[in-house]
């Protein structure tokens, strides 16, 4: 195994340069990609024989340990055989796209991880095509040979098809494959060699002989395109890019710019300079083309912005990524309830922190409504969105947001609507439930594969608001068996209306506390969400309604203490357990004329307008 080298400089010359491999892991969500750059970082030495960093190490984020998902790209580097390799992970969930499509502009390659079983999925499209756009060389790891379901030779087949697809070049095509089980911790380049591999050096090998070397103008005055910033407590915002031209210094002037605003937006000075060395970040002195670094010191700095010599002011183009298609309004808590549990529960607080998440968070744009106490929030899809209310919940805000929405567009003077490819695997028996579901949503069927193994693989195309609230149903109507898995493939003219929610709710009638008693009662209208000594107020949902109507009903009610039964009368108070809806459920399942209300502590839905005969009147005046 190789020792990370841990100097302080770093040389400049086209020596260097030949040395450095940029790359990129993309793969569908799920295929192992995260596990294998563990395996990566293992073989090349990035740990000490005493350190046992877990499983998963790049996902360093709550959320992504807790949900076994990557949201952010994260950077790493090791050296192997006196090669410096700069590795991205990305994610591989198609509503955080935006990351990897920024994340591509550092690298002159891409590691494809394909599942032996699934083969390629929609965000193995996505991501491959987005690869093959910009060019990189692709090295081909087929992951998980291990599973008794595994098909490699169906997959491997289907992996050429996808590429000539996708209109890879002779150079694309020509991808060297390799086999791994990340879990176990090794790769090789066949499946006969796989029996005597201990690690992923032969993966290693394939990378430095098939990516190339990074190109740049090493005697041109300095440019940077910044892809990613970090925060640090110690050194303030850190600017992440690969130098295309020049080379930088700690302690050096440079100005900053950007490719849609090109003049020149001010001149400061690097503070620190820094690379990546494992999964940690190490001062140098210099660095020169090709490399990755980080430049702290630069407070007013983004993503997309260009760090450049302060006598050559030229800016580097940065690739626009994917409109947003899903919007939703945020606003203040007005709740009975408000301020309650949250640290920031004003208006100001809740805008400072959406537009600093902008600096970042390239998917996701703002837009202002009448009100101050509100902003419309769009990003890629409800998981984009539903991360950042989640992440925002921990950190103390406090605030309500609206119904996931489709975002619309007028194209030649018609109203268009996005789409996505929905593919669905299925066990055979629900296959027609789930084909009458999304065709009542506009989706239509493009494609049915032959049954293997007992399921069915499905393809449709369906508009984006036609999927809101579906996964949930899909889960159930499958009873947990069926994967359904999509990804944005762009406009079309309006499909005409949808249903919306076929259910009404509960809400509460007055304000107080829930009794067994009132909720006793409340049940046999529906399915309750809380239990007893639960805090409600008026126009609070506790239940979901049997009928399609909205019930209002007494949770607080409690027997009269004057009623004199004789002993063993009473009927027992048996409540059936609550649903308790996670934050994704509850954003599938509100409806137009409701809010999520958020805090660190709960999660409660509620009526708009929270008053009945208000809220009867409005309905009569057509307003939600």
């Amino acid at each position: 195994m190789n020792s990370i080298d841990t100097h302080k400089s770093s040389d400049t010359d086209s020596s260097a340069r030949k040395k450095i491999r940029n790359i990129a892991i993309i793969a569908h969500v799920d295929h192992g990609k995260t596990t294998l750059v563990d395996c990566m970082l293992r073989t090349a030495g990035a740990f000490a024989a005493h350190e046992q960093p877990g499983a998963r190490v790049m996902d360093s984020g709550d959320l992504e340990r807790e949900r076994g998902i990557t949201i952010l790209a994260k950077n790493t580097s090791v050296s192997y055989k006196g090669y410096r390799l700069n590795i991205v992970d990305t994610p591989g969930h198609a509503d955080f796209g935006g990351e990897v499509e920024r994340v591509l502009n550092m690298v002159d390659g891409v590691l494809l991880v394909v599942d032996a079983a699934d083969g390629p999925m929609p965000q193995t499209r996505f991501v491959l095509r987005k690869a093959l756009e910009k060019e990189l060389i692709p090295v081909v790891v087929i992951n998980k040979v291990d599973r008794g379901d595994a098909r490699i030779g169906v997959v491997t087949d289907m992996i050429f098809d996808l590429f000539i697809e996708l209109g890879a070049n002779e150079q694309q095509l020509d991808f060297p494959i390799l086999y791994a089980s990340a879990r176990d911790g090794k790769a090789a380049s066949s499946i006969e060699a796989m029996a005597d591999s201990v690690d992923v050096s032969e993966l290693l090998d394939a990378i430095i002989a098939a990516i190339p070397a990074p190109n740049g103008r090493e005697a041109a005055p300095l440019q940077i395109l910044v892809a990613n910033i970090e925060g640090d407590p110690y050194i303030g915002r850190v600017a992440i890019g690969r130098i295309e031209a020049g080379t930088i210094a700690a302690g050096q002037a440079v100005g900053v710019t950007n490719y849609y605003s090109p003049h020149p937006r001010y001149i400061d000075k690097i503070s620190k300079l820094q690379r990546f060395e494992g999964l940690e970040r190490v001062d140098i002195d210099s660095a020169g083309v090709g490399e990755i670094v980080c430049v702290a010191g630069i407070d007013d700095i983004g993503i997309g912005d260009t760090i450049c010599d302060p006598e050559e002011i030229n800016a580097l183009p940065f690739t626009k990524v994917d409109e947003p298609t899903i919007a939703m309004t945020f606003s203040i808590n007005n709740s009975p309830m408000a301020g309650r549990d949250g640290t920031y529960v004003t208006s100001r607080h809740l805008r400072a922190r959406l537009y600093r998440e902008l600096e970042r968070n390239v998917s996701m744009q703002l837009e202002d409504t009448d009100s101050p106490d509100a902003i419309i929030v769009k990003g890629r899809g409800e998981l984009h969105i539903s991360i950042l209310i989640e992440t925002m919940r921990r950190e103390g805000y406090e605030f309500q947001v609206s119904r996931p929405r489709a975002i619309e567009k007028i194209i030649d003077g018609e109203r268009h609507e996005p789409m996505e490819e929905v593919l669905v695997e299925v066990p055979q028996d629900y296959s027609g439930v789930v084909i009458e579901a999304l065709g009542a949503r506009r989706g239509e069927l493009v494609n049915m594969s032959p049954p293997e193994k007992g399921a069915i693989h499905l393809i449709f195309r369906c508009p984006s608001r036609g999927l809101i609230g579906y996964r949930t149903e899909f889960l159930t109507a499958t009873r947990g068996h069926g994967i359904m898995n999509t990804v944005f493939s762009g406009y079309e003219p309006w499909k005409g209306e949808l249903p919306l929610r076929n259910t009404g709710v509960l809400v509460a009638s007055e304000a107080g506390v829930a009794s067994a008693y009132g909720l006793f009662n409340a049940q046999s209208r529906g399915e309750l969400f809380i239990d007893p000594g639960t805090e409600v107020y008026e126009g609070m949902v506790v239940g979901r309604s049997l009928s399609s109507m909205d019930i209002i009903v007494n949770v607080c009610r409690r027997k009269h203490a004057t009623n004199i039964r004789a002993a063993g009368s009473d009927e027992a108070l048996r409540l059936s357990p609550p649903i308790k809806k996670s934050l994704e459920q509850f954003l599938e399942f509100v409806d137009t004329d409701e809010l999520l209300e958020v805090t660190p502590e709960h999660l409660r839905l509620r009526k708009r307008i929270l008053n009945s005969e208000t809220r009867l009147k409005a309905r009569s005046r057509g307003e939600n």
